[in-house]
């Protein structure tokens, strides 16, 4: 039986693989798993920090040894040299006055500068009355001699009866007095619409063309509380000018004597006054309002 051999050209191919498979198996041997490097990573890793907290450790205790960790105690001999020492201080009149003299003067420096920014910032606020000689050049006007006629009133009352004491205290030259605004005091628009209903001469008129009397009103909740007004209308005759805005008030600023309640015309309430011992007070207002 004829034997076959492999022919030259055939075993190189059959060579070649047999030469791949051995390189595959000794590389996949060589490769090492994945859960071991994941093990010899975590390894380091807590390896490393233990180094780094052993480092941490010897340098925090380096730098408490380092420095003195007390104040040296001094001898016998070092601290009778120093009361010694003290004690034979030779005083210094002279000196002394000087640094008293620099404490006073160096204390009335911050009080005035003290009281001159406190100022300055009252002025920026409104909480007091600018300097007119020193800001204009001209001296402030003086404040109104006798009594104004103040209506308390407030927003609630009918529109008819505000605009009756509008009139009336046009010819007095008095003013109305509100403790607040209708809708609060950030709300301006209520407010303005009710002062034009009460100063209009003509209820029906409408736009800023209208003829408006000349009555002041005002919202000062301050005169309310300086007068201990409780209910309205309430008339009070007070000295100056009550018109003033609040910076430009004393703080002391003058109150009426008296206080007169009741819903009656403005000539019964300065009768009333004048009976209850203001009768200088309200003599001019009732000859204003006889008159005109």
């Amino acid at each position: 039986m004829p034997i076959c051999r492999l022919s030259a050209n055939s075993a190189r191919p059959l060579a070649i693989v047999m030469a791949m498979l051995i390189s595959a198996s000794a590389l996949a041997q060589d490769t090492p798993r994945p859960d071991n490097a994941r093990d010899r990573a975590a390894a380091e890793g807590d390896a490393a920090l233990d180094r780094l907290e052993r480092a941490t450790a010897a340098r925090k205790q380096e730098a408490q040894t380092r420095g003195p960790t007390a104040l040296p105690t001094p001898s016998e001999e070092t601290r009778r040299r120093a009361f010694d020492g003290l004690r034979k201080r030779a005083p210094s009149p002279a000196m002394d006055a000087r640094a008293r003299a620099a404490l006073d003067k160096g204390k009335d420096a911050m009080a005035a500068e003290r009281e001159a920014m406190a100022r300055r910032l009252g002025h920026a606020l409104g909480l007091e009355a600018p300097d007119m000689e020193a800001v204009f050049g001209v001296a402030a006007p003086p404040s109104a001699k006798g009594w104004v006629p103040v209506l308390f009133v407030s927003s609630s009352m009918p529109v008819t009866t505000l605009r009756t004491y509008a009139a009336q205290l046009e010819k007095a030259r008095g003013i109305l007095a509100f403790r607040g605004m209708p809708g609060g005091l950030t709300r301006v628009a209520p407010m303005a619409k009710l002062s034009a209903e009460i100063l209009r001469h003509d209820p029906g008129c409408e736009g800023p063309a209208c003829a408006m009397r000349d009555v002041q009103l005002i919202v000062d909740p301050l005169i309310f509380r300086q007068h201990g007004v409780a209910r309205v209308p309430a008339l009070a005759m007070v000295p100056g000018d009550p018109a003033l805005p609040y910076c430009e008030r004393e703080d002391e600023s003058p109150r009426a004597v008296h206080v007169v309640y009741g819903d009656a015309a403005l000539s019964g309430l300065l009768e009333e006054y004048g009976r209850l011992g203001g009768k200088q007070e309200v003599r001019d207002a009732e000859a204003r309002l006889r008159c005109c």
